[in-house]
């Protein structure tokens, strides 16, 4: 099988498999957790949103994809523990509120970077045609603020649903943006303008990394 059909396969397999367990969650809290059944719900949504860019393919030739596989199995770590781990809470709190608001945050934040970005956005990391830095909006603050985005939302998800399973995944996750980010910027620092826009602007956290 070639790598393009693999590429093509892979994100619809991936995004399968994350439906079953979204909906394995939605099923399991219903009449028994509001707020689960919520956030799961909640990042259905999320992912049927971003099918657009999902399943989009161009005709841009990818320059490395060894990454994508970790990161997206990551993420469905973080589903499947949620899905079938224990009860997240046995008690209500006001407290709640705080992963809810931290999912929320971030998913609105990634779809703002996304849609800054438009064409030139992808989930492989790819260099288009015309490929020029964008520097307005989210990314005057952070060169990667969709990665931010992804990773605040699945922090908050992971915060409501937290075990040792969900919280080692997620440190699994954060490993493989990581990661993914280091690869994708050999690509990135062959445009010309992207090292002077890099100078002092961090990569996913202001004054942090």
């Amino acid at each position: 099988m070639s790598t393009r059909v693999l590429l093509l396969a892979a994100p619809r397999a991936l995004f399968a498999v994350a439906l079953i367990l979204l909906l394995t969650g939605i099923i399991r809290f219903a009449g028994r957790d509001p707020v689960a059944v919520t956030l799961f719900v909640a990042y259905l949504a999320w992912l049927v949103f971003e099918t657009r860019v999902t399943f989009r393919h161009d005709g841009g030739v990818p320059a490395e994809s060894s990454t994508l596989l970790p990161y997206a199995l990551a993420r469905l770590g973080v589903l499947g523990g949620a899905a079938f781990g224990p009860m997240p809470w046995l008690s209500r709190s006001a407290l709640l509120v705080v992963p809810v608001a931290v999912f929320v945050l971030g998913v609105v934040g990634r779809q703002v970077a996304i849609n800054t970005l438009g064409r030139f956005y992808s989930h492989h990391v790819v260099r288009r045609d015309g490929h020029s830095v964008v520097s307005h909006g989210l990314y005057r603050f952070v060169r990667h603020p969709a990665y931010t985005g992804m990773l605040l939302a699945n922090l908050g998800f992971t915060a409501y649903f937290l075990n040792p399973f969900t919280a080692a995944v997620l440190v699994l996750l954060f490993g493989a943006v990581v990661r993914r980010i280091l690869v994708e910027e050999r690509v990135l620092w062959t445009i010309p303008e992207y090292p002077t826009y890099a100078v002092g602007r961090a990569r996913l956290l202001p004054r942090v990394w």
